[in-house]
């Protein structure tokens, strides 16, 4: 409960958690008591994550690959960030505004740069080419 009482977790990060302490058959029952409780959520985790996330600038391709690193189911992923409210777009024009400012790149070097930052971010590279040259 303490773990939980701190910021939400998926199952599969309490479960790495609470196998450092108890034994597999404990853990188990303990996560199945919570989920069954509604206090562990991993559609809950997904959803909290997807918004702390792009409300720091950063974009799907980043964002699942965290989320798959933190043992969230793939259909649960795709429901959030394949939401037709996620403009993916908007969020790295406003990322690379806030980085850059509204002029446009100078020169070749000007846009490497640009485009490493806002791939580091977790921007497809159609978006950022677009966002480039278009």
């Amino acid at each position: 409960m303490h773990l939980l009482s701190l910021r939400e977790h998926s199952r599969f990060e309490l479960e790495r958690k609470l196998l450092r302490r108890y034994e597999q058959v404990t853990v188990q029952q303990v996560l199945q008591n919570l989920a069954r409780q509604g206090r562990q959520s991993d559609d809950r985790f997904a959803e909290q994550y997807v918004y702390s996330r792009r409300n720091k600038g950063y974009g799907p391709l980043r964002i699942r690959a965290e989320l798959i690193e933190k043992g969230v189911a793939e259909e649960l992923i795709a429901a959030w960030l394949d939401a037709p409210e996620q403009d993916w777009r908007v969020l790295m024009l406003k990322t690379a505004e806030k980085k850059f400012g509204t002029a446009p790149p100078a020169d070749r070097r000007e846009m490497a740069k640009r485009g490493s930052f806002l791939s580091s971010r977790g921007f497809p590279s159609w978006m950022i080419n677009d966002y480039l040259f278009g």
